[in-house]
């Protein structure tokens, strides 16, 4: 199921996206300004994100911005009220990968976001890189510091696929476990805490580099460094 966040401080309109899109079975998270679109981000994973510009705290634009240059490339569509070409033009130039101007028809952001997911699936990048660590999609395979990691399992791949993804960003365990295991997280944690014990205990058996960092009470994310 994809994650939508709406990042929208307009109480009804955020509702009603997050209705809507509901309802076409997304799952979706709401912010109401730019900081707490940020932080979140950085918590929980996202496929997609729908940004109004006019926030408080950070603007739309600052966001944008503070998102590509996190080195994060999920689709974000900007929905505004700002209508001129002008506007348009510099959000794009800076990131965004669509542009509805208020009032909309939601069918038209529906469609719209049903794009942009389709062609992420479309257009994958074969090969993953983070420092000495390299994951080759197509073969499934794992090398570390140029040593072949021992066979993974298809969750334990696809957790390390996610981290390695948006290395600088916090994964929460619900996180992770609905994108490894592709099914609504139930909040019974034993499952992941093995297979993240074994990923990270193949990953030390190719090299003595610690690749998983556990930040306490919120989740994992790479280790720097």
């Amino acid at each position: 199921m994809e994650r939508i966040l709406i990042v929208d401080d307009d109480n009804s309109i955020n509702l009603m996206m997050k209705e809507a899109l509901e309802r076409e079975g997304f799952a979706c998270g709401q912010a109401y300004s730019g900081s707490e679109c940020i932080l979140m981000l950085r918590v929980e994973h996202y496929d997609l994100v729908l940004l109004d510009l006019a926030l408080p705290g950070k603007t739309g634009e600052e966001v944008l911005r503070e998102i590509r240059e996190s080195g994060n490339h999920m689709p974000v569509i900007v929905v505004s009220a700002k209508d001129d070409l002008d506007s348009k033009v510099d959000v794009l130039s800076i990131g965004a990968d669509d542009y509805v101007t208020k009032p909309f028809e939601i069918k038209e952001v529906t469609a719209r976001i049903r794009v942009q997911l389709r062609k992420r699936v479309e257009t994958p990048s074969d090969m993953l890189r983070y420092g000495g660590l390299s994951m080759d999609r197509e073969h499934f395979s794992v090398t570390a510091d140029g040593v072949e990691v021992p066979k993974l399992t298809r969750q334990e791949f696809r957790i390390l696929e996610l981290l390695v993804q948006h290395p600088t960003r916090v994964y929460s365990k619900d996180a992770i476990y609905e994108y490894a295991w592709q099914e609504p997280y139930i909040g019974e944690t034993k499952t992941l805490d093995v297979h993240m014990s074994n990923l990270r205990k193949k990953l030390k058996q190719a090299s003595n580099h610690e690749y998983i960092e556990t930040i306490w009470g919120i989740g994992y994310r790479m280790k720097n460094g």
